[in-house]
């Protein structure tokens, strides 16, 4: 191979939200990083300025701002008897197609996960007992929440985040999350405003006993410095925020966080428009010794590095452990294997009313603005004589009020053409409110990724398949919490109530709420059960680290970009504060 690289500490696959926190901690402590980027590079000011980002038709419907579907797809089967059929159309899965990843285009909610989604296995044994578990393959995470705090404080700081804190360090605040783990200090910056929406559904919440909260949003809602140096600008509620960059500096993204500072850095090279084929092993197979990539214009080449970290989007991560041929492959019929292992997707449904005398103002909005309640998730509430376990966040949304998106929020039995239509949705683009329910995903065996043994891409490799359909524990989870959300609705006084739930039709990756697809190169600390171990570092390859959401066990109620970025900062420290110093597992299998 002609195009070898001079050796670099530490190459990054994939220059997203994990990525670019890992490469600015790592160049910080003095490593030489190389980041390969599939995707082109992105600038706010010219990418992203006010002119060109809220053009819905080109982002949000046409979705430029993902990667094409003739670059890489999945194949997709509900059951293992079936034959998968390859993807054609992005829904359920939203690759980033560009430098930042699927952060330039994300919403910006801004979660921490609860204690009980890192102890679900141990949590749910103690307080339940085993027979709760049936039918779920649960695992720990090998860290808990009190590991993570400091790694969240972190990414929260760099990010600007926006929210208000509903526990600081055991005491309990009104107007926070009062269900949420503890924080060390407040939120770097204050919560986002309310809209008329979510005023009216914290009233109707508080009515019926719960504990309404703005919830934590990338969304910023004042100027603010990161401890990068990096100046970010307020949120002006222009709801393109979701499938769309950000204009005006002040939605978290890699563009707006990090990358201003990183790419200054002498000891960070960026390769952009080039792909990671695998990683390549030494010949005792036990280390890799860099990747394979190839540029834009089909020309092949070779990274090598002390460390490799595959930091992509959560099923690529999956693949290119897969293709580099590092850890077993994952059998459910056996059990055997971890890589594949407990893939996880978002339980969700919407709860829409209509008010005849209300108006709200639709237009004015943001990618993470809303109210919620947790009462109803995690484990919050007693599960001991309910048919599952997890729940859901409950959160009234004003996220946006994109003309095109909303075109089919009309009240039941409007036609869908003509001037009914026409009369009907002038009406209802102001007259409505929306409930989403966001849900905890629980692992079963059958449900799982491999490779697929008929379709490749364009380079010859095979596309990654997907064998899930939902499970009994998350679809009753789903129907007891979506009822939860029907009474707030009408207690807010809507009417005409479209209810849509997920779990009511076998899953497919064309009509989704969400994006959240996570597992697959789970964490923990059993070789037998998880691909890399609480540091994220794989246990058949001690200098190969897999980051992203393809680390989660099991899913939690919420989005799942902060806890991305936490493992990723957690990950980083430990390569630089303990790896290098004495390379080997970071911890014993």
């Amino acid at each position: 191979m002609s195009n070898v690289r001079k050796r670099a500490d530490v190459v990054i696959c994939g220059l997203g939200w994990a990525g670019s926190v890992m490469a600015e901690e790592l160049t910080r402590a003095g490593l030489e990083v190389v980041a390969i980027e599939r995707g082109a590079w992105r600038d706010t000011s010219t990418d992203f300025p006010p002119a060109v980002d809220p053009d819905e038709l080109r982002w949000t419907t046409r979705r430029e701002l993902l990667q094409p579907m003739s670059v890489e797809t999945t194949t997709f089967r509900n059951r293992l008897d079936q034959q998968a059929a390859p993807v054609r159309n992005w829904s359920a899965f939203q690759y980033g197609w560009n430098v930042g990843g699927a952060g330039a285009h994300w919403a910006g909610m801004s979660w921490r996960f609860s204690p009980w989604d890192f102890e679900v296995a141990t949590q749910t044994r103690e307080r339940y007992g085993a027979a709760k578990m049936k039918g779920l393959q649960l695992q720990d995470w090998g860290v808990t929440y009190d590991e993570m705090a400091p790694y969240y404080d972190r990414f929260e700081r760099i990010a600007g985040t926006s929210g208000i804190a509903g526990n600081i360090n055991g005491q309990i605040h009104p107007g926070g999350n009062p269900f949420e783990g503890p924080r060390s200090r407040e939120y770097p910056t204050p919560p986002l405003k309310d809209t008329h929406w979510m005023r009216t559904f914290r009233d109707a919440s508080t009515r019926l006993g719960h504990h309404p909260f703005t919830i934590p949003a990338g969304n910023i809602s004042q100027a603010f410095v990161n401890p990068l140096g990096v100046t970010m600008g307020p949120c002006t509620y222009c709801g393109f925020c979701d499938f769309h960059g950000c204009g005006n500096f002040s939605k978290s993204s890699p563009q707006a966080c990090i990358l201003p500072a990183l790419m200054r850095r002498p000891n960070f090279t960026l390769l952009s428009e080039t792909e990671v084929l695998h990683a390549v092993k030494h010949d005792d197979g036990k280390t890799v010794k860099g990747v394979k990539f190839i540029t834009k214009e089909g020309v092949e080449g070779f990274q090598p590095a002390d460390v490799v970290c595959i930091t992509a989007y959560q099923m690529d991560n999956v693949r290119l452990m897969l293709l580099s041929r590092v850890g077993e492959q994952y059998d459910p019929r056996t059990g055997r294997g971890t890589v594949g292992r407990n893939y996880n997707y978002q339980t969700c449904s919407t709860v829409t009313g209509f008010f005849d005398d209300s108006y709200m103002n639709p237009f004015i909005g943001g990618g993470a603005l809303a109210v919620q309640i947790d009462d109803f998730n995690g484990d919050n509430f007693d599960h001991s004589n309910l048919d599952f376990i997890g729940g859901a966040g409950i959160m009234g949304y004003s996220t946006n009020g994109r003309p095109i998106q909303n075109a089919n929020t009309v009240r039941p039995g409007t036609k869908r053409w003509g001037s009914e239509w026409k009369k009907a949705y002038a009406r209802d683009y102001q007259q409505s409110g929306g409930i989403f329910c966001q849900g905890t995903s629980m692992p079963v065996r059958e449900a799982y990724l491999d490779l697929d043994p008929t379709y490749k891409d364009r380079h010859g490799q095979p596309l990654l398949r997907l064998t899930f359909d939902w499970n009994r524990n998350d679809t009753n989870m789903l129907d007891y919490v979506t009822e939860r959300a029907v009474r707030i609705m009408k207690e807010a006084g809507g009417r005409d109530i479209i209810v849509d739930n997920q779990g009511e039709q076998s899953w497919n990756p064309y009509m989704q709420h969400s994006s959240h697809t996570i597992g697959g190169a789970v964490m923990g600390a059993d070789p037998t059960t998880s691909a890399i171990n609480p540091y994220l570092q794989s246990w058949d390859a001690h200098n190969l680290f897999v980051v992203g959401a393809s680390a989660f066990p099991n899913n939690g109620g919420y989005n799942p970009t902060v806890t991305v970025g936490a493992l990723a900062i957690r990950a980083a420290r430990a390569i630089h504060e303990t790896y290098f110093n004495n390379p080997g597992a970071l911890v014993k299998g």
